[in-house]
């Protein structure tokens, strides 16, 4: 079969990888302790109120067709109810509100339900990935300061290709033009578990359980490439440096069938339920610099800055994401999630 197409160095390795059926069709986020929910839909519900987060990620600046992440979830309670008896937002004076006396008096989740949604749009060369997800999820607890939940997203995914990124030897490549690949909608389903305390939390996630694969065909030729469920295990646990400053070290395994595992290790350090930085250690890959404010009880902002230190780091300047954050219906007027860090 002759050549389909030149463009970036980028591009040529990632429809190698399609070749060889070992395509990672999720992409990576630095700051999954913002937002665990984008990889367990066990998260759902954990709080009560409704969180919104949008988030935009351009990988690898200065790469030609470099990926860029971009998603929006949101997910609330239905029937969770806390038993606390004033808001975090009043500060009594010297005396931080999310300090130790505060966790002391956390109990386990009152059995509820979780609900969600996902809409997550990712671009690498000429191949675009839009994927939608509705989520349930069920919470319960399980001792005093324990609880452990499990969900469920289901949902759609599309993968399409931009043919104008394409040099073709013939203008009309029947390869591409009858592939399965273009604007076809396939289901998908997501599964995880969350089990969470006052000090700590640890998650297992199965995603892109059905095969997200796609098959180039022409009159003499059929291709066809597989893809795998990603699986994701995640723990972090909080300890304190002082009365106002609490230090959470945290991690996430992936693994994907026939590529070696994946590793990030990272360190949050809080400012009472305000300010936060924290740095990161992304195996084989590079080292992740982060920092955030929680502006209000409504509103909170993160910003991650990845450095490369694989071999793309000579044309690359590192990875920008941001991750913009909404709490609404906080009837408690939280600064900071009392259960995501």
């Amino acid at each position: 079969m002759k050549k389909l197409f030149q463009f970036s160095t980028l591009g040529i390795l990632l429809m190698g990888v399609f070749a060889n059926v070992q395509a990672q069709l999720r992409p990576h986020y630095s700051q999954y302790i913002l937002n665990n929910f984008i990889i367990n839909p066990a998260v759902a519900g954990i709080e009560n109120y409704t969180d919104v987060k949008i988030s935009h990620r351009h990988q690898w600046v200065g790469i030609q067709d470099a990926p860029v992440t971009t998603y929006l979830t949101v997910h609330g309670s239905i029937g969770k109810e806390d038993q606390r008896t004033s808001p975090t937002t009043l500060l009594p004076e010297g005396e931080n509100p999310r300090g130790r006396a505060y966790w002391e008096q956390y109990e386990s989740a009152k059995p509820h339900h979780g609900w969600g949604a996902t809409v997550v749009n990712d671009r690498t060369g000429p191949l675009n990935r839009l994927s939608v997800y509705g989520t349930y999820a069920y919470h319960l607890g399980i001792s005093a300061q324990t609880s452990l939940s499990a969900g469920i997203s289901v949902g759609v995914t599309n993968n399409t290709i931009k043919t104008d990124k394409l040099i073709f030897d013939n203008p009309i490549d029947p390869v591409v033009a009858n592939s399965n690949l273009l604007n076809r909608w396939r289901p998908d389903v997501n599964l995880g578990v969350y089990l969470y305390s006052a000090d700590y939390f640890a998650g297992f996630s199965v995603q892109q359980i059905l095969d997200q694969g796609f098959i180039f065909a022409s009159d003499t030729l059929t291709t066809a490439s597989k893809s795998y469920p990603h699986l994701f295990m995640t723990a972090g646990y909080k300890t304190y440096a002082g009365e106002d400053f609490s230090i959470i070290p945290s991690v996430v395994f992936r693994y994907i069938n026939s590529l070696p595992l994946g590793v990030d290790l990272n360190v949050k350090a809080q400012y009472r339920d305000r300010f936060w930085v924290g740095a990161g250690y992304r195996l084989r890959d590079g080292i992740v610099g982060m920092a955030g404010v929680n502006v209000s009880s409504m509103f909170s902002v993160g910003y991650a800055y990845d450095y490369t230190t694989s071999a793309l780091q000579n044309y690359t300047s590192g990875t920008h994401e941001i991750v913009i954050g909404f709490l609404l219906g906080n009837k408690w007027g939280d600064t900071c999630p009392r259960n995501l860090w």
